[in-house]
């Protein structure tokens, strides 16, 4: 059981600062894009060709799926482990395979250390977010350490 310092569980850190930007910015990208084919002449827009236009279409759609990756990053802590999602990639984690988080001065993010001597970036915990991702690199390591 968690001491009574420790974050209630489940609890899940996402960054903030990121979001906002990613999530405003592709926002602010997309009214821009449409706000500039509208206010094209007619005459300017016929000569886009089927190609051209598809091409324009995806591009949006993959820098959308960029910013949605960095927006959707998140850990979630739990009684069994940590769930750990970075872009569209998602790891489970045992509370006996963590050993450490780190977020030293200088890195995007915190870092895991692992039991198998691997790491695994926590893209939850920006540096960007200053005190709020320290609050959660301590609250995780909290976490950690009650692990027997």
């Amino acid at each position: 059981m968690p001491a009574a310092s420790d974050p209630s569980l489940p609890r899940t850190w996402r960054p903030l600062g990121t979001r906002i930007a990613g999530i405003g910015g592709g926002v602010l990208l997309m009214v821009f894009c449409g706000a500039l084919w509208f206010l094209l002449s007619a005459d300017i827009r016929d000569q886009f060709t089927l190609l051209q236009r598809i091409t324009l279409v995806l591009m949006g759609v993959g820098i959308w799926v960029a910013i949605w990756a960095l927006a959707r990053a998140r850990a979630t802590a739990t009684e069994a482990g940590l769930t750990v999602v970075n872009g569209y990639r998602t790891r489970e984690f045992a509370w006996a395979q963590v050993i450490a988080i780190h977020l030293p001065p200088g890195a995007p993010w915190a870092t895991l250390d692992l039991a198998d001597g691997e790491t695994c970036a926590v893209m939850a915990l920006q540096a960007s977010d200053g005190d709020r991702a320290k609050a959660g690199v301590r609250e995780l390591r909290r976490l950690i350490d009650r692990t027997p």
